[in-house]
């Protein structure tokens, strides 16, 4: 009877090869892990421009409807009319011109603001680690993280954690051990936990201890 031959292999044994690390999609051409190439999430908008379609709609409907009338043969509209003469009448330095400038000046910053900015605040966008997935973290939901990892250090008492874009400020009260001891080990567990988050961009930590004040 032959003998199998030893290949030198574990009998049974299923060999699994790890799978490739994913490599993030911008960390090739960037240079620092590609976070600085992420980009903030865009609000739609869609209230403001739903309001100004609007409020297009109704003017340009107004002003349609006089025109089309005045051609069929009546009068114009008393307040066009009425519009027409005091824009024809009233100087350039009147009160009211001024105002209704303001007015119209204003708005249309805030609409050339609202184009421009991506909005969301709130969103803080993670690391992409495939080219087709976009994710973001609530601030809410990240301070939450921070604070309950922060109550887990020896001798904190209470934290209260306020998170930015690019910064989380981080208030802990300590009723026992020494407070260079208690921020130092703060500072430990955050550093952790901030790169835990997986966010594009880690944000600065500012760590502050105090003792719990006098009651009365």
């Amino acid at each position: 009877m032959s003998r199998p031959q030893d290949t030198g292999e574990p009998t049974g044994a299923v060999l699994r090869q790890p799978p490739p690390p994913v490599r993030d999609a911008g960390s090739e051409e960037g240079g620092k892990g590609g976070a600085g190439r992420v980009r903030r999430f865009w609000s739609a908008r869609r209230v403001p421009a739903g309001l100004l379609a609007l409020l297009t709609l109704l003017i340009a409907g107004v002003f349609l409807y006089d025109i089309a009338a005045v051609r069929a043969g009546r009068p114009a509209m008393a307040w066009r009319r009425e519009l027409a003469r005091q824009l024809a009448e009233r100087p350039l330095d009147d009160v009211w011109v001024l105002v209704g400038a303001g007015v119209a000046a204003a708005l249309g910053l805030w609409l050339l603001l609202l184009a421009l900015t991506p909005g969301l605040r709130s969103l803080l966008p993670m690391r992409r680690v495939r080219p087709d997935v976009r994710a973001a973290l609530h601030r809410d939901a990240a301070a939450v993280v921070l604070r309950d990892r922060a109550m887990e250090v020896a001798g904190v008492q209470s934290v209260r954690v306020r998170m930015k874009r690019a910064r989380a400020d981080v208030r802990a009260v300590s009723h026992f051990r020494p407070l260079d001891e208690v921020r130092a080990d703060l500072g430990a567990v955050l550093d952790d936990a901030v790169r835990g988050l997986g966010l594009a961009r880690t944000p600065a930590l500012s760590v502050r201890v105090r003792r719990p004040g006098r009651k009365g």
